[in-house]
């Protein structure tokens, strides 16, 4: 009796990159913990980027930042004035929008 084997091969490219130390064992932590190998998350970026041709970060911060500070400082002021809407649902939220926006129009 035969075995039957499938065979595939790849054509790689290697890419050197210069990095720090401590990056590179943290993204191998996290890329392991998520169950991935750093060279499959990098691949994957890569094809995104090719995909789209658009790059994304996030650099998630632990304190918000003064921009942000200052906006809900402004949002709360506005709320303590009476310069806000609440609305129950998403739908009275559109449907007000569509209000203003038809009355800008005219």
């Amino acid at each position: 009796m035969y075995k039957v084997y499938t065979i595939i091969i790849m054509n790689t490219s290697v890419i050197n990159i210069k990095t720090n130390p401590k990056v590179k064992a943290d993204a191998q932590k996290v890329a392991n913990d998520l169950g991935f190998s750093l060279s499959a998350l990098i691949n994957g970026y890569l094809k995104q980027l090719v995909k789209t041709k658009t790059a994304h970060f996030s650099l998630r911060e632990k304190t918000p930042s003064k921009y942000m500070i200052d906006a809900l400082r402004e949002s709360e002021r506005d709320i303590k004035m009476g310069n806000c809407r609440k609305f129950v649902n998403s739908k009275d939220a559109v449907s007000f929008l569509d209000k203003i926006i038809n009355e800008d129009k005219n």
